[in-house]
């Protein structure tokens, strides 16, 4: 879309431009290049980049560029620092969750405090602390959720606990995300 801006024509980005709508019970404070937000289920707070300015408008928050030119660059810190702001709104009203399930013959799992426990077929069982600000629950034993308000660290959590034992790709045995499709190989046939 082009914008005329002081009689030139200034581009701007696409996810941008949409205003962020902030829900109630979410309180913002803008300082300077730092944004904070509070909501019911905690706090979280992010350095924004120097091309970037956000501005309250009402209920909503507005995202724009500091520079008046039409590099591709500035227009995507724009809707990266948008995409940001709009994760951290959406993870501080009501959370980000990720759902693993455990397939395969004695795969377990089991919380104790902030300790998973996992039986995955090694001489071992494998103890993952979970960290700050993230919640694991087990609703069955073959069942992982969890939760956070970071939605990268929600994503970052969910991928090291499936790393201890990814699907194969014959029998489908492994850790997966509930939403995942295995492709399944066909056996080597005599």
């Amino acid at each position: 879309m082009e914008i005329d801006i002081k009689g030139t024509n200034i581009r701007t980005s696409r996810v941008g431009k949409k205003p962020i709508s902030v829900p109630n019970g979410v309180d913002i404070n803008i300082d300077g290049q730092s944004i904070f937000l509070q909501g019911t289920y905690g706090s979280i707070g992010l350095k924004i980049h120097p091309w970037v300015e956000v501005r309250r408008d009402g209920s909503d928050l507005l995202v724009s560029s500091r520079r008046l030119t039409n590099e591709a660059k500035y227009r995507a810190m724009t809707g990266t620092m948008r995409a940001l702001i709009n994760n951290m709104v959406v993870g501080v009203s009501c959370r980000f969750q990720r759902k693993l399930q455990l397939v395969g013959v004695g795969y377990r799992a089991q919380v104790n405090g902030k300790i998973l426990n996992l039986t995955l077929g090694f001489s071992h069982p494998i103890e993952f602390i979970g960290p700050e600000g993230i919640i694991i629950q087990t609703p069955s034993q073959t069942e992982i959720l969890i939760q956070g308000i970071d939605k990268q660290q929600v994503g970052e959590v969910a991928a090291k606990i499936r790393a201890y034992r990814p699907p194969e790709p014959y029998k489908g045995k492994g850790i997966r995300y509930s939403d995942e499709a295995i492709i399944l190989k066909e056996a080597k046939k005599k």
